[in-house]
């Protein structure tokens, strides 16, 4: 047995402050080095790092049998190839999480919270981090003064929102606390979300905070899915890497840390700044641990004047630990509320059902049980959106994960909720604005025609077989449109058993065009499915496909196969295989679908999203894509753009062949409604 204790300052609270302070074991570290803990008891050898000689964090098992935390054997690897024991040849990729029950008897480890002079409590080191968000009065304090010096409090917003809403847009004024990748800026990028308009002499201005983090995601078996959706790189106009969208009940939603709009700078050291699509996405393919360093929008924040006082309401979400606060706008798709519930004891339960929807992201309220706490205070509703609890974001977070945070509580609970325009009506509100329904998608107009983006083309090719009338063409299709994105069909294997295999011709992510003459790009999956059917049971078959290109993407993957042992190949084993988001970009317009977005706002407040492309001289015309959308505005509260979608047209105004001139009072001279005609593919699955 060993006795380990870790002596550090955090046992005084002279010198601290919210932005040194670890968020997750208390201590001030340098976020490259390993938590703190102050450990109770004696741990047993058999759970201590060999390299740092403490408790193990994130335990790694080598193939030679020896167990390090991720950061020591990663930092040590940097440097030597060896195990650190036994000398043996040792790579990162090669080792694999410990054991479920080495990490739970890790979990378990008897620590004292490190702010001992005012709170003395001890708990597992599991229950370290929800008692300092929640229980602890040093944690809670620093947080508190934090939020009070970036921004006013909630009473004051309530206060203000009568006398007008938001100053004028914003101009992309990012604070960073990373600016490597984000120094210059990029060709061909505009931001008319933040863009500032001439006729607006207001001196309260409002600027974008953007903050550097660094995520660390586990897989706990080789090839398993992050569950995270991924557009850009250097071959596309976004040059950046972005996450579009995270799956529901995947290792990054369990997480809840990444959300939609991340942009992602490193991977394990990897800088991802400057590289294509395909080589992004091999990274991210790295077997056990991931960190990565991403890039998030915090939303808007109140920029300080000469005078303290009269201090302007902001636009967007105010500060980085509340990008859901929002001051309440009268064209969002619903009001921001904050309810505080006060329980008579800790134990008290809520009487809250909490739900997931198939068809939106985030918690929702299914039901107030009667009698119950939130029953009896009638501020919440049924169907209100939660955005979060106790200051943990909950947009993306699950109803398992919002339960926990109501247990780990003390005697307030408190909520902050998104309610719709239409429970607003329901309940008597004087709020007449109501979101439109879905509106439909539609082939996109020969006005909205272009060409793909720079290094993106297609090429048709056509096949004719004489077969025997039973003989299965050996392939099989997703896509159809009736599918989420209304992806045309697309062929996602090619059997080795049948006929199309031997000819060599058809490859597995070409989309279907025709098959003897019966035209397939239009059709839903079950109506391709018996099209197909028919067709393959004659004696000959001529089948019509289109392939995408991606010719700078393809150089540099060969470039850099020897730098990785993970490539596109790895995407060849899973059953529902997906192509990648750049694959989609070289497909012909006449074969996109489009949709209106409809957008509403008052007239100084910002829309929320940023765009790329349009006319440069290195690059010629390129499509405009969304790049960005901001927290707490009104492309985020909407729900439907996404970053990667491309703008085809802006009020029926097709965007083909404009240029950043010509787009920027377009979009500023609507005041209170825009609509966007937009293109959108699903990112890159990893």
């Amino acid at each position: 047995m060993a006795t380990t204790e870790t002596k550090v300052s955090g046992s005084s609270t002279v010198g601290l402050s919210w932005a040194r302070v670890c968020k997750e074991c208390g201590q001030q570290h340098d976020s490259q080095d390993s938590h703190l803990y102050e450990y109770q008891d004696e741990v047993d050898d058999e759970l201590v790092c060999h390299i740092c000689l403490q408790p193990l964090l994130k335990p790694m098992d080598t193939p030679c049998g020896h167990t390090y935390c991720f950061h020591c054997l990663s930092n040590f690897l940097k440097e030597q190839d060896f195990c650190p024991v036994d000398r043996q040849r040792l790579q990162l990729h090669q080792c694999r999480p410990s054991s479920l029950l080495v990490r739970n008897l890790l979990d378990k480890l008897t620590v004292m919270c490190p702010h001992c002079a005012e709170c003395q409590q001890t708990m597992q080191r599991c229950e370290l981090q929800p008692h300092l968000h929640n229980r602890c009065p040093v944690f809670r304090r620093l947080r508190e003064e934090a939020e009070k010096r970036k921004r006013p409090s909630w009473n004051e917003l309530k206060g203000r929102k009568g006398d007008g809403e938001g100053s004028g847009d914003a101009k992309h004024s990012a604070t960073l606390s990373r600016s490597s990748t984000r120094d210059q800026p990029e060709p061909g990028l505009i931001n008319p979300a933040y863009e500032e308009g001439e006729e607006d002499n207001n001196s309260l201005r409002s600027s974008l905070v953007a903050e550097a983090t660094v995520v660390e995601l586990i897989r706990d078996e080789p090839g398993e899915e992050l569950g995270l959706r991924i557009v850009g790189g250097k071959d596309t106009p976004l040059g950046n890497i972005v996450i579009q969208e995270i799956v529901r009940d995947s290792i990054a939603a369990r997480d809840g840390r990444l959300a939609p709009g991340d942009h992602i700078l490193e991977v394990n050291d990897i800088s991802l700044a400057s590289v294509p699509h395909t080589r992004a996405i091999a990274v991210l393919q790295l077997p056990s641990l991931l960190r990565l360093t991403v890039m998030q929008e915090k939303g808007f924040k109140l920029r300080d004047q000469r005078s303290d006082q009269n201090q302007p309401t902001s636009t967007g979400s105010p500060g980085s630990h509340s990008p859901h606060s929002n001051a309440t706008s009268s064209n969002n798709p619903g009001t921001v509320l904050q309810v505080t519930l006060v329980k008579s004891q800790r134990t008290e339960p809520l009487g809250i059902k909490l739900i997931r929807k198939s068809d939106e992201s985030g918690v929702f309220i299914l039901d107030l049980l009667a009698g119950g706490l939130a029953a009896k205070d009638g501020k919440l509703r049924n169907n209100d959106k939660v955005l979060a609890i106790n200051g943990h974001d909950l947009r993306h977070g699950t109803p398992e994960s919002a339960a926990q945070i109501i247990q780990a509580s003390e005697m307030r609970v408190n909520f902050v909720v998104m309610r719709s325009a239409e429970a607003q009506e329901e309940g008597g509100s004087s709020r007449t604005s109501r979101r439109t329904p879905e509106p439909q998608y539609f082939r996109r107009r020969s006005t909205y025609m272009k060409d793909p983006p720079g290094g993106f083309s297609s090429q048709e090719k056509t096949v004719s077989l004489k077969k025997e009338p039973r003989l299965s063409l050996g392939i099989t299709i997703a896509g159809g449109r009736d599918c989420r994105s209304r992806l045309p069909v697309y062929i996602t294997s090619v059997q080795p058993v049948g006929c199309l295999h031997r000819d060599g011709t058809i490859k597995r992510g070409d989309v279907l065009l025709s098959i003897n003459g019966v035209d397939l790009t239009q059709l839903t999956y079950n109506e391709a499915v018996s099209v197909l059917k028919a067709q393959t049971a004659q004696s000959q078959v001529v089948l019509r496909v289109i392939q995408t290109v991606s010719e700078e993407s393809e150089d540099d993957t060969e470039a850099n196969n020897d730098e990785l042992d993970i490539a596109e190949d790895s995407r060849d084993d899973t059953l529902n295989w997906t192509p990648l988001w750049t694959r989609w970009l070289g497909l012909p317009s006449h074969m996109h679908w489009c949709r209106d977005i409809v957008l509403q706002k008052t007239n100084n407040e910002s829309w929320g999203f940023s765009i790329v492309g349009g006319y440069e001289e290195s690059h010629g015309q390129q499509p405009f894509f969304i790049k960005t959308i901001v927290p707490g505005t009104p492309a985020h509260f909407d729900g439907r753009l996404k970053c990667g979608d491309e703008i085809v047209a802006v009020n029926g105004a097709t965007t083909v062949g404009m240029n950043n001139s010509s787009l920027i009072p377009m979009l500023k001279l609507q005041k209170n409604k825009v609509t966007l005609t937009v293109v959108s593919w699903p990112g890159s699955l990893v």
